[in-house]
């Protein structure tokens, strides 16, 4: 290197020639780019993995035929967890075009809005992106006796017949996630079938057959609550109905806030313009309804709340489309310069507009709900008021703690940061995490090892206090879980959450199980949208590390489980080194930089319906009952086991 005038000259600088010059097919560029299209790639262990995204733009295809009110059925199989088809009884893809719909960009019917109106994918991206990035793609088009069909292997076509046929109209996609792109994945079925219930709330009349078993709802969004409600409502769900808006909500016991948001049948789970109106008007009229000064945070403190909306030409932050952006419900005009009816007219004034009219009149008429809603806002009020003071030092303690960094090592990138990805880029803030964890080894490994970029670190002093059974001003006395909850930033609701994944890492011993089940106990007492809405999760660590020296060099295996490690000490041949990782502090930070790397392993917390979480938090965290002793008694492994 030479420097001169202040600049730096290479000495031979890289050469730059037409030979550096590429350009690559629409399938080629998605298969050299896929996050630009799906986000992440994965394995399937998580909701937001690539191979959920294929399914589902083949899904949304289906979805968009059954709102033009083209076939009522979808059939859906899935093989050995692998391979998937979809199967709908629409207008079916003109047979002439089926090739260039499912493999050429920015091509398809959807920006024409007299065909599709009100669809979530018009960009011409979704399934020329399953068939670039699936080993095997099959696209079939029947209509009115004639089918074409088009083979693909990793985007490439391969064969493209056309015949007779008797079949029903519609159109059967077919498709094998490349495994040299979705190493070792599986699909689970328990986010399948999360997703395609979203999918008949949204569109009731609709029947959805997975592997033969009927997904159908009747209610719509009142159906979801139902299903998803894990502590009972404390009146009946006030379901409402119009042109474009459905909403359904209820209070219940829990703490905080939960709302489930979609966009032209698609799950916003970052929210958007349509939720935050729901926010505020809802709040605004409960409140000018009992004309008391009540606060938005105790109208709104149990919570529990749907909402859909139609909206012509949807604009999200993000190709995965999981955030509204859009400002108004519809642009000036249509491709043939024709007015749209709800043109210009704000998301926020057209929800406004909508709740306003609608909860006030249903107040009106239901008195005996209007008390009991009223009762459960005063409840809050006065619990509220109650801790205020505590509240208020609690607040400027965690602001110097946090300031002088005592607890938290913070990352840069941040799940509610404004500013999101440039176009055609991966969004990061989706990457952003914070490693819950117990003492200053197990946090000093984790530091040295971590994306700074993403990768926060709390750490924990000492087990955290058992906090079943108290009430939210625990939450404000206790120094961890204050500094905590400010760390999150998750006090007024998951609107401020700051990071994307909330992981506990903790030993593996008998103390780490306790410290995950304190922290799984304090989340789900105060904050169980963050179980609910799939941040939580647990982050899975070698329990050993197997290895034989072989020509010189060691092999090494890590194992996460009793079987694995003797699948390793088989693999690995006899009298192999082994190494029982009690703590995390034990783990090197360059061994660590691999099991908290694109790799990790995570184990998400889930809370359903038919999870007894207040039986199940009695029987762990309550009492010390003998039922529990001798459940303990009968269940104890001794350590020594584990490596005999």
């Amino acid at each position: 290197m030479i420097m001169e005038d202040n600049r730096i000259q290479e000495e031979n600088p890289v050469s730059y020639t037409e030979e550096n010059i590429r350009h690559l097919s629409d399938m080629e560029h998605v298969r050299t780019r896929p996050g630009m299209y799906i986000g992440r790639l994965g394995d399937g262990s998580q909701a937001e993995d690539g191979i959920y995204v294929l399914l589902k733009e083949v899904i949304d295809n289906s979805i968009d035929e059954f709102k033009m009110g083209a076939g009522k059925r979808i059939d859906i199989t899935m093989e050995d967890n692998l391979r998937v088809s979809v199967r709908d009884y629409g207008r079916g893809i003109p047979l002439g075009s089926l090739v260039d719909a499912v493999s050429m960009l920015n091509t398809g019917g959807k920006y024409d809005t007299k065909a599709f109106k009100k669809s979530v994918g018009l960009n011409g991206v979704g399934a020329k992106a399953v068939n670039a990035l699936s080993s095997r793609f099959v696209a079939r088009s029947m209509r009115d006796g004639q089918m074409r069909e088009a083979v693909f292997e990793r985007g490439e076509l391969v064969s493209d017949t056309t015949s007779t046929t008797d079949e029903d109209n519609g159109t059967y996609i077919f498709f094998e996630p490349d495994n040299t792109l979705f190493a070792g994945y599986h699909f689970r079925i328990e986010y399948i079938e999360t997703m395609l219930r979203n999918y008949t709330y949204l569109n009731t009349g609709l029947s959805i057959y997975y592997n033969g078993r009927r997904i159908v709802s009747r209610n719509g969004l009142e159906d979801l609550l139902n299903d998803n409600m894990t502590a009972p409502g404390l009146y009946p769900i006030i379901h409402l109905t119009g042109e474009d808006i459905e909403i359904a909500f209820t209070h219940s016991s829990q703490y905080g806030e939960e709302y489930y948001s979609f966009v032209n049948g698609q799950h916003t789970t970052q929210g958007g313009t349509h939720q935050s109106a729901f926010k505020e008007h809802i709040a605004r009229t409960i409140k000018e309804f009992y004309g008391k000064n009540l606060e938005y945070q105790d109208i709104r403190n149990g919570l529990v709340a749907a909402i859909a909306v139609n909206v012509i030409e949807p604009t999200f932050e993000s190709q995965t489309k999981i955030k509204l952006g859009s400002l108004v419900m519809a642009p000036e005009k249509d491709s043939e310069g024709n007015p749209y009816p709800l043109s210009g007219v704000s998301v926020n004034k057209f929800v406004g507009d909508f709740v306003k009219e609608n909860v006030d009149n249903y107040l009106h008429k239901h008195p005996d709900v209007a008390d009991v809603m009223l009762k459960k806002i005063q409840e809050s009020e006065k619990e509220r008021k109650a801790i205020a003071g505590v509240t208020k030092i609690a607040r400027e303690r965690a602001k110097k703690a946090n300031l002088h960094n005592r607890k938290l090592r913070d990352c840069r990138v941040h799940l509610n940061d404004l500013k999101g990805p440039k176009e055609g880029e991966d969004d990061p803030r989706l990457e952003s995490s914070i490693f819950i964890t117990e003492g200053d080894s197990a946090s000093g490994s984790i530091t040295k090892s971590r994306d700074v970029n993403t990768q926060a670190v709390f750490s924990l002093r000492g087990k955290p206090l058992n906090s079943f059974g108290l009430t939210k001003k625990v939450v404000y006395e206790n120094e961890e879980f204050n500094l905590l909850q400010a760390a999150l930033n998750i006090e007024d609701g998951l609107d401020g959450l700051r990071y994307n994944k909330v992981i506990v890492a903790t030993d593996a011993d008998v103390d780490g199980m306790h410290i995950r089940l304190l922290m799984i106990t304090f989340f789900l007492q105060f904050f169980p949208d963050l179980i609910k809405k799939g941040h939580v999760y647990i982050l899975q660590t070698p329990l050993f590390r197997v290895r034989n020296r072989k020509k010189g060099v060691y092999e090494t295996v890590y194992c996460y489980s009793e079987e694995e490690r003797l699948a390793a000490i088989e693999k690995l041949g006899p009298n192999p080194e082994i190494t029982r990782f009690k703590g995390l502090g034990e783990i090197s930070p360059d061994e660590f930089r691999g099991f908290i790397g694109k790799d990790m392993r995570l184990e998400q917390v889930t809370l359903r319906k038919t999870d007894a979480v207040k039986e199940l938090l009695e029987f762990y965290m309550g009492k010390n009952t003998m039922e529990r002793q001798n459940f303990i008694i009968n269940n104890l492994v001794v350590e020594e086991d584990l490596i005999s």
